[in-house]
């Protein structure tokens, strides 16, 4: 079930204020954002400090400008997070997605679904690239946000520049949240839309062995698990993933080396982990720490991108070494000098820009050759099967 959209709407007339206020104070977001972030590297770098290096690596000016203004405007709040806390970090999560939006992505076309999810419909929106895209490809995309914060709205920005930086369309699910839908209600939502697109593929202007799964942090711990749990004949054509959560409730390393002062902290994670796994990751169910699973091998091509100054980043790595001793084949990138959800910056960060692009042109390139392969091989079997065709037709035929 499909609408146009996504269109503005008539708000009731009730709310029409607060519709025009909150509008008012993204734009002016929007604008101070720029005119900070366009300043001359060297004011920027005054008002940044010192550069932040740690284990060999350097953080990115802007975004340690960034966290410097994040700290001023947010103090020094709790990390804790009651039904009030979640809601409001729901709101400033859209409202921030669309004051750093990347300009120039209004010609990406897109469509409202609603689709199936494993208790009920879910919102869904597609995205296709500007110009029709000749492949047949889909990228089925799962949002970040830890499980509890995230919306079509805060990945908008990110889907529209996946799809017209890879020329792939992309299906953005809005899957269920914790605390009021705790595990594993994201990972049977996540699976049921997964089902849902292979079986419309058509209709999505796809075909079913042409679908992709990818997500940034949560999200792409989602697509990881949905490719994990498919059969065979099922699986999808290939895994993006960005700055993955695969090892939920551990401590130490990266968790700790840059658990604060970057962005996403370690109370942070500690406290969305418990909204998510109140009873903590099941036994037997690698569903919630896929790095537990005993048996990867049977995953597709996988990107696996990791930040520099990370908690999740030992984490993101360790799977990867785990899935290249399962014979499974990945590109993985660690971008040195980035923070957690660096692909929410690129209009700010030339860095997480090039990061992002980056990820856009492995699934670009991989589709490709997937849709090569696949093309090549329906080829050569209709020329194996040409001679008999042949034969069968010049049989003399019965008296």
């Amino acid at each position: 079930m499909c609408s146009a959209g996504p269109g503005p709407g008539r708000p009731p007339r009730g709310n029409l204020g607060a519709v025009i206020g909150a509008k008012a104070r993204v734009r002016l977001m929007r604008v101070g954002i720029r005119t900070l972030f366009g300043l001359p590297r060297g004011m920027k770098r005054l008002l940044a400090g010192r550069p932040v290096q740690h284990d060999g690596q350097t953080l990115d000016q802007d975004l340690q400008l960034l966290g410097r203004v994040s700290e001023v405007l947010s103090g020094s709040g709790s990390d804790a997070l009651d039904a009030a806390a979640v809601a409001e970090q729901r709101r400033q999560a859209d409202i921030a997605a669309e004051a750093v939006a990347d300009p120039g992505l209004d010609d990406v076309v897109t469509t409202d679904w609603e689709v199936p999810g494993a208790d009920g419909p879910l919102l869904a929106r597609l995205y296709v690239p500007p110009s029709e895209p000749e492949s047949r490809a889909l990228l089925v995309y799962f949002h970040g946000g830890g499980f509890v914060v995230g919306s079509l709205a805060s990945t908008d920005p990110l889907c529209r520049l996946l799809a017209a930086q890879s020329g792939v369309r992309v299906l953005s699910v809005d899957y269920r949240l914790a605390p009021e839908h705790p595990y594993p209600a994201a990972v049977d939502d996540a699976l049921a839309a997964y089902r849902w697109a292979r079986s419309t593929a058509r209709s999505l202007g796809a075909e079913p062995e042409l679908i992709a799964v990818g997500g940034d942090s949560a999200g792409a711990n989602l697509a990881l698990v949905v490719a994990h749990q498919q059969e065979e004949g099922a699986v999808p054509a290939f895994v993006l993933a960005l700055y993955p959560v695969t090892d939920a409730e551990r401590t130490g390393g990266s968790r700790e080396a840059f658990g604060s002062g970057f962005g996403l902290t370690a109370e942070q994670l500690a406290e969305l982990e418990r909204l998510y796994l109140p009873d903590g990751v099941p036994d037997g169910d690698v569903r919630g720490a896929i790095l537990r699973a005993d048996d990867l091998s049977a995953m597709p091509p996988t990107y696996i991108a990791t930040a520099g100054f990370d908690p999740l980043r030992d984490e993101g790595e360790e799977l990867v070494e785990r899935l290249r001793a399962a014979g499974v084949p990945v590109v993985a990138r660690r971008f040195t000098g980035l923070v957690h959800g660096y692909a929410s910056f690129t209009a700010i960060s030339a860095a997480a820009r090039d990061a992002t692009l980056d990820a856009a042109s492995a699934l670009r390139s991989t589709m490709a050759l997937i849709e090569t392969r696949r093309s090549a091989a329906r080829r050569a079997s209709r020329r194996r099967w040409a001679p008999l065709r042949r034969s069968a037709g010049s049989q003399p035929r019965g008296a």
